[in-house]
């Protein structure tokens, strides 16, 4: 039995999300057709030890999960990134966290990387959570030898607010990651944090930092819709 056999049919059907078409993509809800491509996208150790979450090896069960839990509940919203021709790029979303403003987060499978994927995505789904969510402010990290994510959320206009030391599903330790803010622009933004700033609070997690093993805000979205998953 599959985990798509243990998952009511009815309540697939109750999910609903937005479906985002940028220049070049399609945000959508992921799908249990969906769950062979995903598991051969995401099973890349490069893809797990630059997120918290993601375990590695990672295989068609956790495929299946992911797709299960994604949109079962009000305070998350994922969508799978797609090229226009329907090719399966990665996945993105936004989570309410306690006491703390939502969270973005990312992932794009490697052949894809370099490409304005990401950015175009997030410039989208940074637009989905203020205007239709209501947010007022978003949160978003990127591990410190990550420098492609980082600049994909400067991009997209975060401003630097720290370091913190978080759990890495797939190494099983810690690592550190700088930390990100983007408010809802209702007037001038203050000034981004220092090279200097940065590079201090890095200095208290040099040991994990040395340890790090990486290879390697205008509208964007044209139409917004609703679709049932």
């Amino acid at each position: 039995m599959t985990l798509s056999d243990r998952i009511a049919p009815e309540s697939l059907r109750k999910r609903r999300t937005l479906c985002i078409r940028t220049e070049r993509l399609v945000l959508r809800a992921p799908r249990f057709e969906d769950a062979k491509t995903i598991a051969t996208l995401v099973n890349d150790r490069r893809i797990a030890e630059n997120t918290l979450r993601i375990p590695y090896p990672y295989g068609i069960a956790d495929a299946q999960a992911f797709i299960a839990g994604a949109n079962a509940n009000s305070g998350e919203t994922v969508f799978l990134i797609t090229k226009r021709d329907a090719t399966v790029l990665g996945a993105c979303g936004v989570a309410e966290r306690p006491a703390a403003p939502p969270e973005i987060g990312y992932w794009l499978a490697v052949p894809f990387w370099g490409r304005g994927f990401a950015t175009e995505a997030a410039r989208a789904m940074i637009d989905y959570a203020f205007d239709h969510l209501g947010y007022e402010a978003l949160h978003a990290g990127a591990r410190v030898t990550n420098a492609a994510s980082r600049r994909v959320l400067e991009k997209c206009g975060f401003q630097w607010t720290g370091v913190g030391l978080y759990r890495i599903r797939s190494l099983a330790a810690s690592a550190p990651f700088d930390r990100f803010r983007l408010e809802r622009v209702r007037g001038p933004q203050p000034a981004a944090e220092s090279v200097t700033a940065r590079k201090s609070a890095l200095s208290r997690f040099s040991p994990w930092a040395a340890r790090g093993r990486v290879r390697g805000l205008p509208r964007r979205h044209q139409a917004i819709s609703s679709e049932d998953t």
